[in-house]
């Protein structure tokens, strides 16, 4: 079949657990000479943890890059909010806080 869908790669973040250090397969690993666009599951076998020298099997899959974080079992509660990414929450907070900060100024206008 020449109309066949090719599905693209996942290229999810992968953390060590002893350290925290996050492979990115956007980024890939110069110290190493793993080029960018690199899968984890596409690494070498002698690949290690380029901070603490941890083996593959310490990695845990932790999504894509703008994946809503939590479990997958809870992103349908929280009327919408456990569906957004960390960017939104932020905007999210940090703007609500923004515009709070703004409506307490603004009282210093009334006379």
């Amino acid at each position: 079949m020449s109309n066949q869908a090719v599905e693209a790669k996942r290229l999810d973040r992968h953390e060590c657990r002893a350290c925290g250090y996050v492979y990115e397969p956007e980024k890939g690993d110069n110290t190493q000479g793993i080029p960018p666009g690199t899968p984890f599951e596409e690494l070498p076998p002698n690949w290690r943890c380029p901070i603490c020298s941890a083996r593959a099997a310490a990695f845990q899959n932790i999504g894509s890059t703008g994946s809503p974080s939590g479990f997958k079992e809870n992103l349908d509660y929280g009327l919408g909010i456990n569906r957004l990414t960390p960017g939104q929450k932020n905007l999210l907070i940090f703007g609500g806080l923004a515009l709070g900060i703004l409506f307490f100024l603004s009282l210093y206008g009334l006379h």
